[in-house]
């Protein structure tokens, strides 16, 4: 919790005990023939007074919120615990009664053993009540910095996994695209050195653009065209790739790599699926709105079911969590050796312009 979060709280525990003691001084004073702003200002102005009402209170206060919660209860030693607040709290009630008997400071009361005893239990019982609210208080604040200590560190962990999910490359495919390549540079040179410019532009894109939060669409868009091509040549159907793109992506960013998971995850299972659109790839840009569809078909039998779910896509869900809350669709529907990826992404900004904002 912030440091002055914490100094609000107790400025205002303070204020509203003085404002406490206030309006009981204003009640008695209601039934007596004093006018309570005389009363008032009379007993704030008695040192003494404030000894009494004031000094019990703080010593147990911040002896419980400073010193006992972090000796003993942080150590959950209870029993050190008890002990040390009993002797905090007779402590805290002796020595304004001490203080009270130096001379020039005595407020007015018999001096005897049993009205200093009175007063000792009187002030005992004041600062126990306040070194419980103070403890309250401590328990409070460490309870509300262990949870955001937690939602920090698990935000660092997310971070870190999406990190390591968007910096991935399928290494199958790299492997692949690399024979692909090899093959091409015996039959046809020029078509080889394109995809190995391809190549080399992927891997500049992963290992420099994915570095920050947001980059603008296009950019994105080019990486797909140029990963798609380099999968095409793995396949001798000119269909078996469809892909679309709609709209002008303008001034849009996203976060890098984003699309391409899905897209990477269809490649996987549509392998064994050699007939035309095995894979559709369409991404709409509207103003308001960023639609991406893809859809891959699959073929499984009785020994090999493919499973497209896992760590990838609930780290996707998590990313896209923590990227767009609340402005985002996602919807994936897996039927009849069909997997279909829909995502929908709002463009926050123009939503913003558009409502006035």
């Amino acid at each position: 919790m912030k440091r002055s979060v914490i100094i609000i709280l107790h400025l205002g525990y303070w204020i509203m005990y003085i404002l406490l003691i206030s309006s009981l001084l204003v009640a008695l004073a209601a039934n007596s023939k004093f006018d309570p702003a005389t009363i008032l200002r009379q007993t704030f102005s008695q040192p003494p007074v404030l000894v009494v009402f004031f000094l019990p209170g703080l010593l147990g206060f911040y002896g419980f919120y400073s010193y006992l919660f972090q000796r003993w209860l942080t150590k959950q030693d209870l029993k050190g615990f008890f002990a040390a607040g009993l002797a905090t709290v007779v402590i805290c009630g002796l020595i304004p009664v001490l203080l009270l008997s130096i001379p020039g400071l005595q407020w007015q009361v018999n001096r005897q053993w049993k009205a200093m005893l009175s007063i000792w239990v009187v002030l005992t019982i004041l600062a126990t009540i306040h070194g419980v609210i103070g403890l309250v208080m401590k328990g409070f604040i460490t309870w509300y910095d262990e949870i955001k200590l937690k939602e920090d560190l698990k935000k660092k962990n997310l971070e870190t996994e999406l990190a390591l999910l968007k910096s991935q490359l399928n290494p199958h495919f790299l492997f692949n695209t690399i024979n692909n390549i090899d093959v091409l540079i015996g039959t046809d040179a020029t078509r080889a050195s394109l995809y190995l410019n391809k190549l080399s532009d992927i891997l500049r894109f992963m290992l420099y653009e994915t570095q920050t939060e947001q980059i603008p669409l296009r950019r994105e868009l080019e990486y797909i065209d140029k990963y798609l091509a380099l999968q095409k040549i793995r396949s001798a159907h000119p269909d078996y790739i469809r892909y679309s793109v709609e709209g002008d992506p303008g001034n849009w960013l996203i976060s890098p790599m984003l699309l391409i998971s899905y897209i990477e995850n269809a490649f996987k299972h549509a392998e064994s699926f050699k007939s035309g659109n095995a894979i559709i790839i369409r991404v709409v840009i509207l103003p308001e709105r960023l639609y991406f569809y893809c859809e891959n078909k699959y073929r499984t039998n009785k020994t090999e079911k493919k499973d497209h779910s896992g760590l990838g896509n609930e780290l996707l869900r998590k990313r896209l969590d923590l990227l767009y809350p609340g402005i985002y669709r996602l919807t994936i529907t897996d039927k009849d050796e069909t997997y279909i990826v829909e995502l929908s992404i709002e463009n926050d900004e123009h939503r913003l312009h558009h409502s006035g904002r």
